[in-house]
């Protein structure tokens, strides 16, 4: 990491010379110890604003990242700036932006390969970028725009679901059901979620027909012919979230691994496309043998699909669970090992 990075400069200097708070990391590594530094606050090219952050949204994905788990899928230079979901103002837009002006409050997904949430400011695409819920906090909002575009694009341009098919989806208690659920009954979807007793109530109240309690019953023992199949949970369960599908089923992971149809679907280079095909070939084989397929989904960033996601979000009065602990950005590790234990009781978030 160069030196300019790591030093620190008084407030003063701070901000007569353009800096800002940011948390960091200067290389990939198993341990959670990120660097809080002043950086320089981001220039913003034609068609770009620069975002004042408010709220961060911390998820396993800064845990990948930060591990070096999803470089094939997308390496970072260092040092990196953590953070791929967040909330806020509005400070200034670019010459060619269109539809966004100083003082909005805005809400994103950043673009896999311009992420940076963890800082008081961002630079975001206008394409990435929507505004937020009315009436939404900048807290909530911002544990919006990951769990609600992975669903999106997951039932819509993946499964490429059709009104009155059943969607199961295994694990679906949490921030991720709470909005795959709702989505999926707006596109007339039939919606099954297992997960854990707590969070029986609120998902039957966001529409999700049916509920199974995992501690008391297996799916795989009670389910067939589902026709979709959004998996939460990884490759431990793949054999059983199989076995529930009916022939010409479809089940895609966001946790497994990619495969063949991941690396076409994201023009890869003919290397890595060689590459995801032999990691995901025993997936596709065993779906294959039984008439079926395998999908894997790695959400990008999409404002206009954000914007659909905010009318939802708006009709149903969606509130995604937040979890209690409150967080500065000198204090991401601690949120950053909440998130690893799996202890949250909802979105962990930075407020900034």
């Amino acid at each position: 990491m160069q030196e300019g990075f790591l030093k620190r400069i008084s407030a003063t200097e701070r901000q007569k010379e353009g800096y800002m708070k940011a948390v960091q990391i200067a290389k990939y590594s198993k341990n959670i110890q990120t660097l809080f530094h002043d950086i320089p606050v981001p220039k913003i090219s034609d068609t770009e604003v620069l975002v004042s952050v408010k709220a961060a949204a911390v998820n396993p994905l800064e845990l990948l990242i930060l591990t070096g788990s999803v470089r094939l899928i997308q390496d970072y230079p260092m040092p990196l700036t953590l953070g791929n979901e967040c909330s806020g103002i509005v400070e200034k837009a670019g010459q060619k932006v269109t539809g966004f002006q100083p003082g909005d409050r805005v809400y994103s997904r950043l673009p896999l390969n311009k992420i940076g949430a963890f800082a008081e400011y961002v630079a975001v695409d206008q394409r990435a970028l929507a505004k937020m819920p009315d009436g939404y906090s900048f807290e909530v909002a911002a544990a919006i725009p990951l769990t609600g575009l992975t669903a999106y694009q997951g039932i819509i341009e993946q499964l490429e679901t059709k009104p009155g098919d059943t969607l199961l989806i295994p694990g679906g208690s949490g921030s991720f059901g709470q909005m795959a659920v709702p989505i999926a009954k707006q596109l007339g979807l039939k919606v099954i979620v297992t997960g854990n007793a707590r969070a029986r109530d609120s998902i039957l109240a966001l529409g999700a027909d049916q509920y199974i309690d995992y501690r008391k019953e297996n799916y795989w023992e009670m389910l067939s012919g589902v026709d979709y199949l959004l998996d939460t949970l990884g490759a431990a369960e793949f054999d059983h979230e199989l076995s529930v599908l009916k022939e010409g089923g479809r089940l895609l992971s966001l946790r497994t691994g990619p495969n063949r149809q991941f690396a076409v679907d994201n023009n890869c280079p003919p290397w890595k496309k060689a590459l995801f095909t032999l990691a995901g070939s025993k997936y596709d084989k065993a779906a294959a043998k039984q008439g079926k397929e395998y999908r894997f989904i790695f959400v990008r960033a999409d404002g206009g699909q954000l914007r659909k996601i905010t009318e939802i979000v708006e009709k149903n009065q969606i509130m995604p669970a937040v979890d209690p602990h409150v967080f500065s950005l000198e204090q991401a590790d601690q949120a950053l090992k909440l998130v690893a234990d799996g202890s949250a009781v909802g979105k962990v978030l930075i407020q900034i």
